[in-house]
């Protein structure tokens, strides 16, 4: 039998994930020695409250409240409190340690990552985050190593489970935002606060951390242009259904070349899909990330966006590398050199535009509004005219626009709003996908 050498894992969180990380490595403890190369012994657990319920009965003398003992002397310190502090000032501190660090903490990297990440390349120690974008989906590593000597030229998906869950029951089963909504808090998808996930938070922060991979740059939260689902109505699914799309809400990086050089875009917002494209299929909470290489081409990671179990997966897969490092020595690979190009405005994106108006049902109305838009210089697409099902007299215009910069649509949306022949702007979409 080989004689491994011992490492000391000291794990900060035992919530829904890191009650699970805690599991595993009790409960596979020969399997993950075998593995590694080293025998990981989890030398504590750092929570809030040691009496609170948890997803996995954890043994009482492993807890403790102390996390900055806990650090000191550790290996390898997984990071699962979530939010900014202490978990910046602990991650810091385990990397002055000497320690390597795993975090899923989304939120922590899409602001400080910058900090960290520097901080580990001086220390020699490195940062893993599997876990942080698209939950058990292998995503960071392959953009951070297997395509680090390819050009990404785009990166879209599906990377919030919670809103894909709301919409996709919006969408197939014809229930409203709260009723979906609703049946989401139930199944534990949506927290009581649902913002970072309604606001598109959450997946804001993962794009950031993606597009800084992708392209070789610091992206971080404030670069990110963000829109929710928080507007998406049934009437939206309905109209959206019978045109032939879906809306998901979306994660965009991408490259963009202009006449003062490249620069890049990174969005977050709903979008009209074809009922064709692949992310169409993509249902319940699970999430889905395309990525377009120069060299490799198409490329399409799908699976679980979330869940204790399925995350602790990412976690653990980080957790078995890390102590590979130590095994064989030297300094922790650090994040790939900057490129430091610049964050483009949104309205610099080609994109088009499903734009759905309220009208007055009268003659020449359609001519006024075809009019207004082409003075814009915006092509139009396609035509359909509705009755409205929410005031007599009043019908329902949906113009779906060609390709454009979304500066010159969103300002013809606004001449549209100011027109005497519109009643309201009902909803405008974007279209991806195509």
């Amino acid at each position: 039998m080989i004689d491994h050498r011992r490492l000391r894992v000291a794990l900060l969180g035992a919530g829904s994930v890191g009650s699970q990380v805690a599991n595993l490595l009790l409960t596979q403890a020969s399997e993950l020695s075998e593995r590694a190369g080293a025998d990981l012994e989890l030398a504590g657990i750092a929570v809030r409250d040691v009496d609170a319920a948890r997803d996995v009965d954890l043994p009482r003398e492993l807890l403790t409240t102390d996390a900055e003992s806990l650090i000191v002397g550790a290996d390898i310190v997984i990071e699962l409190m979530g939010g900014i502090e202490p978990a910046r000032t602990h991650i810091l501190a385990a990397l002055n340690s000497g320690a390597d660090v795993v975090t899923g903490n989304k939120a922590l990297l899409a602001t400080h990552g910058a900090e960290i990440f520097d901080a580990a390349d001086q220390l020699g120690a490195s940062v893993s985050y599997e876990a942080a974008v698209a939950g058990a989906i292998p995503i960071i590593r392959p953009l951070k190593d297997s395509l680090a000597g390819d050009r990404i030229q785009r990166i879209f998906g599906i990377v919030n489970g919670s809103t894909n869950f709301i919409l996709d029951k919006m969408d197939r089963e014809g229930l409203s935002a709260e009723e979906a909504q609703r049946i989401a808090t139930d199944l534990g998808y949506l927290e009581a606060d649902p913002t970072l996930d309604l606001e598109g938070y959450d997946a804001a922060q993962k794009a950031a951390i993606l597009a800084s991979l992708a392209f070789h740059t610091h992206v971080s939260l404030d670069d990110v242009h963000r829109e929710g689902i928080e507007n998406i109505t049934a009437d939206m699914i309905d109209g959206a259904r019978r045109a032939g799309f879906t809306i998901k809400l979306l994660a965009v990086c991408e490259r963009l070349e202009g006449e003062d050089g490249e620069s890049i875009s990174v969005r977050v917002y709903p979008a009209l899909i074809s009922r064709e494209h692949p992310l169409a299929s993509v249902h319940g909470g699970n999430n889905a990330v395309f990525v377009e290489a120069a060299a490799a081409g198409d490329l399409m990671f799908y699976g679980a966006g979330a869940g204790g179990i399925q995350t602790a997966s990412a976690i653990m897969g980080d957790v078995v590398s890390a102590a590979r490092r130590h095994i064989a020595g030297g300094v922790g690979v650090g994040e790939s050199p900057r490129q430091s190009l610049p964050t483009a405005p949104i309205g610099r994106i080609m994109t088009r535009y499903q734009v759905t108006l309220e009208v007055a049902d009268e003659p020449g109305v359609l001519a006024q509004i075809s009019g207004i838009v082409s003075e814009a210089g915006v092509s139009v697409a396609t035509v359909e005219q509705t009755p409205s099902s929410d005031a007599e007299g009043r019908a329902h215009i949906v113009i779906g626009t060609h390709r454009a910069r979304e500066q010159a649509l969103s300002d013809t949306v606004a001449r549209l709003a100011e027109s005497d022949v519109v009643e309201r702007v009902v909803s405008v979409l974007r279209v991806e996908g195509e």
